[in-house]
């Protein structure tokens, strides 16, 4: 059974974490005793139970009825596995929904019927496209308040395909929903009979979405694993997870950075012995020669070699209320190998809001800009729109240890 990740995202007030506490509620994948809770909580509001308390965990949240951070659901129907991001409307919080959809196949935006494609939209729909997400639902919600209108429908259907030629998503689901009261949620509604599309729950479980395993095969050292007792006296092993494509037994890999080559003679997956392991699996290699390998170092087939550079050019999404300084020093951290590099300029800034690119010499808070590093090593990846498992890295401040802002690499 796969799993599929998707990101909701939308105007503040649209409806998404009462989206995706409907989605739970009507697939039947709440606990009785978390039910139970959420109607004591809701007892005050004079609701049977308030399905935006499912995703908005944080007390500021529910103070002020709005979402904002990344909240994370997992729930499973008998065809498909689903991990939810519930992200942020607020343009303040847009680092927040980059996080979410780092990591998504899919992107849900939800669209006030009474509103229409406004600002937001857009900038929720070109981010998503920006982090190479290509599959895209829009659910019209709140039809119930339009009284379940073809024609609102249609119109808010065709402004979208009217931009859609801005985005890089190769295929567009268009649901009319109520979150509140479940039109199209896991159930058809008779209200909309002019619909002839499948619920929002039905297109999840079935549409597709590009395997990892058809990607350039990439794992990375996580742990060398020498136990050096008697029972396992020649044991080398290097553990980590397959990120993307498959290895198996007799591959002929290089190590990177050293570029020396051996071979596959055994794959270990949960301490038992595996012919071939495939992207997402967390197994332990052994390679036919003694190479000194460490943390961090490459393990990649010697025919599916990645970018080598120093010189990197990237996406940036700035996470700190410091600026980004051009010549500064900063840590990138590229999963488990971490290098030294310098910005060497601000090549132009994004601005979501008029989808055009404008020279700038600052990225702040929230902003993303495309900008040119140097690091004091060779890094190894593939551009994000390639393999975003590989593609992706971040930025620390070396001085604060913090966060500073999440990379994708450019080609």
């Amino acid at each position: 059974m796969n799993t599929l990740k998707f990101i909701t995202a939308g105007n503040v007030d649209d409806g998404k974490s009462t989206l995706i506490g409907r989605l739970l509620y009507d697939s039947d994948s709440i606990h009785t005793d978390q039910l139970g809770v959420l109607q004591k909580q809701t007892k005050q509001e004079g609701v049977e139970i308030d399905l935006s308390l499912i995703t908005d965990g944080l007390r500021a949240e529910r103070e002020q009825g709005i979402t904002i951070d990344v909240a994370y659901k997992y729930f499973s129907t008998k065809k498909r596995k689903f991990i939810i991001a519930d992200a942020p409307g607020h343009e303040q919080y847009t680092r927040n929904m980059i996080t979410g959809a780092s990591n998504s196949d899919l992107i849900v935006i939800l669209v006030d019927a009474r509103k229409g494609i406004t600002l937001q939209t857009k900038r929720h729909a070109s981010i998503g496209s920006l982090m190479g997400i290509k599959k895209a639902i829009i659910a019209i919600n709140k039809i119930d308040l339009v009284e379940y209108s073809e024609f609102i429908f249609n119109d808010i259907k065709n402004a979208f395909e009217a931009i859609r030629g801005e985005l890089a998503y190769d295929e567009i689901a268009y649901i009319p929903v109520s979150a509140l009261v479940g039109d199209n949620i896991v159930a058809k509604s008779l209200k909309t009979p002019w619909f002839e599309g499948d619920t929002l729950l039905s297109t999840l479980e079935h549409i597709e979405v590009p395997s990892k395993e058809n990607l350039a095969s990439r794992f990375q050292v996580q742990w060398v694993i020498r136990p050096k007792d008697e029972e396992n006296h020649d044991y080398r092993g290097y553990a980590g997870q397959i990120l993307s494509g498959q290895y198996q037994i007799g591959d002929q890999v290089k190590i990177l950075p050293s570029g020396i080559e051996t071979s596959i003679v055994k794959i270990e997956k949960q301490q038992q012995t595996i012919e071939k392991a495939i992207a997402g699996e967390n197994v332990v290699l052994h390679l036919a020669d003694n190479i000194d390998i460490s943390r961090g170092d490459s393990i990649v087939k010697s025919d599916e070699l990645p970018i080598t550079s120093n010189e990197l050019k990237t996406w940036i999404c700035w996470l700190d209320n410091a600026p980004l300084q051009i010549g500064k020093t900063y840590i990138l951290q590229h999963r488990f190998r971490s290098v030294r590099i310098k910005i060497q300029s601000v090549d132009r800034k994004w601005d979501v809001n008029q989808w055009q690119f404008n020279d700038a010499e600052e990225v702040k808070l929230n902003d993303i800009g495309q900008i040119s590093l140097r690091a004091n090593q060779p890094l190894f990846f593939d551009s994000f729109e390639e393999n975003s498992k590989s593609g992706n890295a971040i930025l620390v401040d070396e001085t604060t240890f913090n966060t500073v802002g999440a990379l994708m690499f450019l080609a």
